[in-house]
């Protein structure tokens, strides 16, 4: 279920081409703060994506509410259907660590 949420906002992705970098930028609605710039669309698709499940995770790890997308609702409704959250933790921190190599 959490491929078919990510592919679904993936799919309302918006894109344009910043004119004096002449790279590309890509948001995706409703998730406030998710945006990518690259050099190639495909680069910025892939970076975009990358971005927002970041995004996912750290908003099941605070228990905030995610966007329904296309009748997807990944909210828990609830304790017994809440994703537990050590194992979101131990996923974000796998993340992380991998970000912080493109830092250094």
């Amino acid at each position: 279920m959490l491929t078919d949420y990510i592919r679904a906002a993936m799919r309302h992705a918006k894109y344009e081409i910043l004119t004096e970098s002449g790279t590309f930028y890509g948001t995706v609605p409703d998730f406030q703060g998710v945006w990518a710039n690259a050099s190639t669309l495909d680069d910025c698709r892939e970076e975009l994506q990358q971005v927002l499940e970041d995004w996912i995770l750290l908003a099941i790890r605070r228990g905030d509410r995610l966007p329904i997308v296309d009748g997807l609702d990944l909210n828990a409704r609830d304790a017994a259907e809440a994703m537990p959250k050590i194992v979101v933790a131990g996923i974000l921190a796998g993340h992380l660590r991998a970000l912080s190599g493109f830092c250094s």
